[in-house]
């Protein structure tokens, strides 16, 4: 769809894909795009934000790879994807762009990085290509090599990648939490004096607390309703058994696995009334 508004080509890029001017990429469906050595990279590594494919790891590759040659963009969305990417541009002296958040359709996105992240431009949509290539054509600066490490952002990107010691490389740039994983239940680390609050675990996921939050609702809605699933299949092979038994003339035992199966039916009902009134993730 994208191709159809746009003069210059448009597709998903094979993984390995030099990265060419001109040519405008986007990622596959659950799929991360990244940026290593001048190549696009494609995988399905751990969901951040809950999500696969996340913008952080775009940003936070193409930060680390390229430096002030970068230019990140936040636009129109919900929560926090794209905000601590966006900071780690700034950290590698790159430029970051927002949409103004009265211009876009959800505002959550671009509030949060303008909350977090000392933004370059914020502008409307409708100013955002004239921006975009100004800052194209303007010369790039040097480095600022001395702030890459302070924001952890390679101890992150190994952690995501699966490279070295998780755990050593979290040590580095975090502490452990109270809270486990939704994705994988594994312990997550709060990340030293990060904006927003951030949390990652040593398989790779990551969350600011926001999303978290609405990981977490979707994960206990799901165990919620196996939890009702599995009672109504109890009570399926009870009445089932219950037949048997009446067939074979077992009227005493037919009677008592009926009185199981009421009490199994009326839990039911009060689980699934509760799973039905639960509250809306918080956004």
């Amino acid at each position: 769809m994208l191709g159809q508004h746009s003069r210059l080509p448009v597709a998903h890029p094979l993984d390995g894909e030099p990265l060419q001017a001109g040519r405008v990429r986007i990622a596959p469906p659950d799929e991360h795009m990244s940026v290593e050595d001048g190549r696009i990279r494609l995988g399905r590594g751990p969901k951040e934000h809950h999500a696969r494919p996340a913008i952080d790891p775009l940003f936070r590759s193409a930060a680390i790879d390229l430096g002030p040659a970068v230019v990140g963009v936040v636009l129109t969305g919900m929560l926090d994807d794209g905000t601590p990417g966006l900071a780690a541009i700034k950290a590698h002296g790159g430029t970051a762009v927002v949409q103004a958040p009265a211009d876009a359709e959800f505002a959550s996105m671009p509030e949060s990085a303008l909350r977090y992240v000392e933004v370059d431009h914020t502008v409307p949509l409708g100013a955002m290509a004239p921006l975009l290539a100004s800052l194209a054509a303007e010369p790039v600066a040097p480095a600022p090599a001395a702030r890459r490490e302070e924001h952890g952002v390679d101890h992150e990107q190994a952690v995501a990648l699966g490279r070295g010691d998780a755990v050593e490389h979290l040590s580095a740039i975090a502490e452990p939490s109270m809270f486990a994983c939704p994705e994988c239940h594994g312990g997550l680390w709060k990340l030293f004096d990060e904006r927003p609050e951030r949390y990652r675990c040593h398989t790779g996921h990551a969350y600011t607390l926001r999303t978290l939050q609405r990981a977490m609702a979707e994960t206990s809605d799901a165990a919620s309703w196996n939890a009702v699933r599995a009672l109504q299949e109890r009570t399926l092979v009870l009445r089932r058994m219950e037949a048997v038994e009446r067939d074979n003339g077992n009227i005493g035992v037919a009677a008592r696995i009926a009185e199981v199966r009421e009490q199994l039916e009326r839990q039911v009902d009060v689980l699934r009334g509760l799973v039905e009134q639960a509250p809306a993730p918080v956004e």
